[in-house]
């Protein structure tokens, strides 16, 4: 069975709802799971057209605070569970985790924190990342199959940002976000991205500010990661850099169990 993943970062369900191009994507889409990151809506505010639709099953997770964070996944495949959070109080407030079982992986759609100016909030955020790379470390250790998508606010590689030099001690590449992901890959995680492209210039944020997107002044913030022994059934993983609504663009998976 061949399974199509797609995430993204829409940087607000309502706002993107009023564009053209995300509709012209949403429409015309063949995924078969989508995941939404930085919805910043409650599940009563979601759009009526994005509420119910056809072929889609849905989940929310929502912010205690109104107007920020939060993730959604459509899936016309039915899900053995739905879980909201990690399970930790302090870390699941901000409604950024939904962890999806289906029959032959566990899905993690994560809006990963951002360690903010200064590094205010990098201790926050290293302690969310730890407590998801335990959980799924654990689940990969019991023979499951994992799936870790979204934004996840880190840059890797001086290769997934623009101007590297330019970008040391921002908040994204900062020395301890990038040493998780490298711990991440230690544990026996892919980026599956990299399975096919291991070329420059492949970005899926852009700043708003700068106009960035027309210089491909990017960085690479989004990801699929499954576990090493799916590794073969990866089929593509591609960056949509030609769809616009936000100021990321989606990226996909493909696996066929």
């Amino acid at each position: 069975m061949s399974i199509k993943l797609v995430s993204w970062n829409v940087n607000g369900i309502r706002a993107v709802s009023k564009k053209d191009e995300f509709w012209d994507w949403f429409t015309n889409t063949d995924a078969d799971i989508i995941n939404f990151q930085e919805v910043r809506s409650t599940q009563d505010q979601i759009p009526k057209k994005l509420a119910n639709v056809d072929g889609f099953n849905h989940a929310f997770n929502e912010a205690e605070k109104k107007g920020y964070s939060g993730v959604g996944t459509y899936s016309k495949i039915e899900p053995v569970s739905i879980t909201k959070g990690l399970g930790i109080e302090e870390l699941d407030k901000e409604g950024r985790v939904l962890k999806i079982e289906y029959p032959d992986f566990i899905l993690y759609n994560i809006y990963f924190p951002n360690s903010g100016m200064g590094a205010k909030r990098l201790d926050y955020k290293v302690d969310f990342c730890n407590a998801l790379l335990e959980q799924v470390v654990e689940l990969k250790n019991e023979g499951k199959n994992v799936v870790i998508t979204g934004d996840y606010n880190i840059a890797h590689h001086p290769i997934d940002v623009y101007n590297p030099k330019n970008c040391e001690g921002k908040s994204g590449y900062l020395p301890e976000e990038r040493e998780w992901l490298d711990e991440l890959e230690k544990a026996g995680f892919v980026d599956t991205f990299r399975l096919f492209d291991e070329s420059e210039n492949n970005f899926t944020w852009w700043s708003y500010r700068t106009r960035a997107r027309e210089r491909n002044a990017g960085w690479r913030l989004d990801y699929f990661y499954v576990n090493e022994e799916i590794k073969d059934k990866v089929k593509a993983a591609e960056i949509l850099s030609e769809v616009y609504g936000s100021d990321h663009c989606p990226v996909t998976l493909e696996l066929d169990f």
